[in-house]
């Protein structure tokens, strides 16, 4: 199994490059000049970078990492690739395999996109040692939640929750094998007296 993650992508998107993508398949002139207005209208240094957080710069991203998703797809035949904004993962039994696929992934990602694989970042390793992938330890029968993840929602737990961070803990803990964390949170999250009656373990 191959973790990949790439350098400072957002900071890293080159407004050209992605205005070249997005002309191939957009030709109304007034559709392009806004989208050029809405492109350059942040850098992070000249001619490049995405501001993080705004809906078009998630739209963006994963049209520029469609060039990537393409080749791994049609060029590396790829058959297990999965993709979240810059992490991605390759499945194979191969390590040889999977060596070689860094460097052609690489090679790929500053030829055509201008951007570089996060050498730290890069990671090989067996799918039974699971994989930390979008907050969570993936295995082959069940996913744990990463501990940085835990820990920060019991330190937040403890100072006191709102409805609404409750909830959202309760979303992240559905994802993985999360029972037993579930009822801890229960315990823990100091929510206000009129509402705690509506969270029992039997919601667990």
């Amino acid at each position: 199994m191959l973790k990949c993650d790439i350098r400072k992508f957002f900071d890293s998107i080159r407004h050209d490059i992605l205005l070249e993508i997005i002309c191939q398949h957009i030709h109304d002139e007034s559709a392009i000049r806004l989208l050029r207005q809405i492109i350059g209208s942040f850098e992070k240094s000249p001619g490049a970078g995405l501001p993080l957080g705004n809906v078009t710069s998630q739209l963006f991203a994963n049209i520029y990492l469609n060039e990537l998703d393409q080749f791994m797809k049609h060029r590396l035949k790829a058959k297990h690739y999965l993709r979240y904004c810059d992490d991605f993962i390759i499945l194979g039994d191969d390590q040889v395999t999977l060596n070689e696929t860094i460097g052609e992934v690489g090679d790929f990602l500053r030829a055509r996109l201008k951007l570089s694989l996060h050498s730290r970042k890069v990671i090989i390793r067996k799918s039974r040692q699971g994989i930390d992938f979008l907050g969570y330890v993936v295995l082959p029968h069940h996913r744990a939640l990463r501990t940085k993840t835990k820990q920060r929602i019991f330190k937040k737990a403890k100072r006191g929750i709102n409805n609404h961070s409750f909830q959202s803990f309760l979303g992240v803990l559905s994802h993985c094998s999360g029972y037993d964390l579930k009822r801890r949170l229960y315990k823990e999250a100091e929510l206000p007296k009129t509402n705690k009656s509506r969270y029992t373990d039997d919601n667990v």
